[in-house]
């Protein structure tokens, strides 16, 4: 029998159209905060972000597969966090985003509430107590 994998924290990394916009959408909207960043030839191209213990990487494309591409179909990003969920929300809101979900229990119990970044990864909050 072989041995089930020990993950530890998964840390995706994601493909943006604009990485300025991207970044203030995580930092000034959900409270990121950027590690590390890389670039090229001068320009921005990455940007590593950690809030709590999660983690997301957010590379500029470089348009290679076409402008068109679309990106963050059929991927959602949950958050757990022992904050007041509610609060988070309305920090969102705050920073000029809409939330495409207001904070409310989720079927399972716990307070959730769900918005798309700039690129249309779904994301949802979720309190996890």
């Amino acid at each position: 029998m072989t041995a089930s994998l020990q993950a530890k924290p998964m840390n995706p990394g994601i493909t943006c159209n604009d990485l300025q916009r991207s970044l203030k959408f995580y930092t000034e909207g959900l409270g990121f905060e950027v590690t590390r960043t890389g670039d090229k030839d001068g320009k921005l191209q990455f940007a590593m972000l950690k809030a709590g213990d999660a983690l997301i990487g957010i590379g500029q494309d470089d348009f290679a597969k076409g402008r068109d591409r679309v990106k963050g179909v059929g991927v959602r990003f949950w958050i757990t966090t022992a904050q007041d969920v509610a609060a988070v929300a309305t920090r969102v809101k705050a920073a000029g985003y809409t939330l495409d979900s207001e904070p409310a229990p989720a079927p399972w119990g716990p307070l959730t509430f769900t918005l798309k970044d700039p690129d249309g990864y779904l994301i949802s909050v979720s309190h996890d107590a």
